[in-house]
């Protein structure tokens, strides 16, 4: 059965300052999946982010909002990952958290 993992990272940037890190980010995954088989997609709409990856025939999708004090993201696990999301969970929280801290 597919799984949808959601995590709420904290923060204290504020918006633009969350969403333009997010964004940052975002573009590193990008390039380093760009020599793989990872197909990667997304479009933001104002502070909401819209995310696709494909590999090996299984799709990963998600969705990001940025608000005032924290980031709600969801993502959307096939099958196939399911049996490993939380750890993924665990992941993303980790990885959200030190790329969203005040510096």
């Amino acid at each position: 059965m597919a799984e949808t993992i959601k995590v709420d990272i904290p923060h204290k940037l504020g918006r633009a300052a969350a969403r333009q890190r997010i964004d940052e980010g975002f573009a590193r995954l990008r390039q380093d999946l760009m020599g793989g088989m990872v197909k990667f997609e997304d479009t933001w709409t104002n502070d909401h982010l819209d995310f696709r990856a494909r590999v090996m025939g299984q799709s990963v999708t998600g969705r990001l909002d940025i608000l005032d004090d924290h980031v709600h993201v969801e993502v959307d696990l096939p099958m196939f990952l399911a049996s490993i999301a939380e750890k993924l969970k665990g992941r993303l929280r980790k990885e959200g958290q030190v790329l969203l801290e005040k510096k």
